[in-house]
């Protein structure tokens, strides 16, 4: 795919960017080898790049952070194949975004229904398209796609000057575990520093990656990601890139990586060498959010789910999928299904506490 022509499309999201989905391909975190094979969409006008979808054939729902397998199951225990499906998203990245890469509706629906008839010419049960945002979302609203509600913790900024200004727009009991929490760690002799990609050393990123392969490693599991993505990623978008390095007493001991936009600052990984109580919510969550505030950034992404996020001062934000199955009778029963689904998530939503003891600006 010609970089510029995709970029141009894509705007200012890094995920949908050809330097990341690029990544993923070169150094073998996604093919068919692994379940994730690239099977991307373009739609060209005299050799012009017009459109273009990100899609991938899937084998298993690892990865995705809209979760299906208990459709997989049903398809399973009616004697149907549910595998393989096509999914149309962001691997291992649950972080809203345009998916439907067009100048206009009209080039966004022909990508639906390029994407509808791939579907059945390579006999996938169904076709879902995660997490994407404005103007994707009028382009699905006309077709038959089912819609599924979802939610993110994600922190807004409300204009604040310094973090202390966010703390004091909290309410106290929740200010008050932050600021001890801080003043505990800092007697630990923990301190932090906010390490720009461009200005990172390949130590930063040995320090980074056996960070986030220990977290895996204590769950038992591989990494999704290699350090040759990373490497990648350094070399092709440094500008992107954020290291939150946690030191004790003068030593690296924990590492969050980020990615950033114009507005927005991404929480993706993190991983630490010493169990440190506090250390977890302040790597993760206290500092992306003095980090937006510092630069300016309008909204801190925390990752998918987490309602202990909370309590750190990211409020639920709604998240959107659009699926379509095949099958008429399960396309039928998960839509109703869909229905029940949307109502609780809106009530426990609205049911939620917020942190804070006046409601923030939107």
């Amino acid at each position: 795919m010609p970089a510029d022509a995709w970029n141009a499309l894509a705007g200012d999201s890094p995920f949908v960017q050809h330097a990341f989905l690029h990544a993923l391909e070169a150094t073998d975190c996604v093919g068919a080898h692994i379940g994730w094979e690239p099977v991307h969409l373009a739609l060209f006008r005299d050799g012009r790049l017009d459109a273009a979808m990100p899609l991938y054939v899937k084998h298993h729902s690892w990865g995705e952070f809209v979760f299906d397998w208990a459709w997989a199951d049903a398809y399973r225990r009616h004697g149907l194949n549910y595998y393989p499906k096509l999914v149309c998203c962001v691997p291992f990245s649950p972080v809203p975004g345009p998916r439907l890469l067009a100048r206009n509706d009209a080039d966004r629906g022909a990508l639906i229904q390029a994407a509808l008839k791939l579907t059945r010419d390579l006999n996938c049960s169904s076709l879902h398209i995660l997490f994407p945002t404005e103007p994707d979302h009028a382009a699905l609203n006309a077709t038959p796609l089912l819609h599924r509600s979802g939610f993110q913790f994600h922190w807004n900024n409300a204009g604040y000057v310094s973090f202390d200004d966010f703390l004091a727009a909290m309410t106290h009991d929740k200010r008050k575990k932050i600021r001890q929490e801080r003043k505990k760690l800092a007697k630990l002799g923990v301190s932090f520093r906010w390490v720009e990609g461009t200005d990172s050393t390949d130590a930063d990123w040995d320090h980074f990656y056996r960070c986030y392969a220990d977290t895996y490693d204590r769950h038992r599991s591989e990494p999704h990601l290699n350090r040759a993505f990373f490497a990648s990623l350094r070399e092709t978008m440094p500008d992107k890139l954020v290291l939150i390095v946690a030191d004790k007493d003068g030593e690296p001991t924990a590492c969050s990586f980020c990615i950033k936009d114009g507005q927005r600052l991404y929480g993706r990984h993190w991983g630490t060498l010493e169990y440190v109580p506090g250390l977890h919510f302040e790597t993760c969550y206290q500092q992306g959010i003095e980090y937006a505030i510092d630069k300016g950034l309008q909204v801190f992404e925390g990752g998918a789910q987490g309602e202990h996020k909370l309590a750190r001062g990211l409020v639920p934000t709604a998240t959107h999928s659009w699926h379509w199955l095949e099958n008429t009778e399960f396309r039928e029963a998960v839509d109703r299904f869909l229905e029940r689904e949307t109502g609780a998530i809106s009530h426990y939503m609205d049911e939620l506490d917020g942190p804070f003891r006046r409601e923030p600006p939107g």
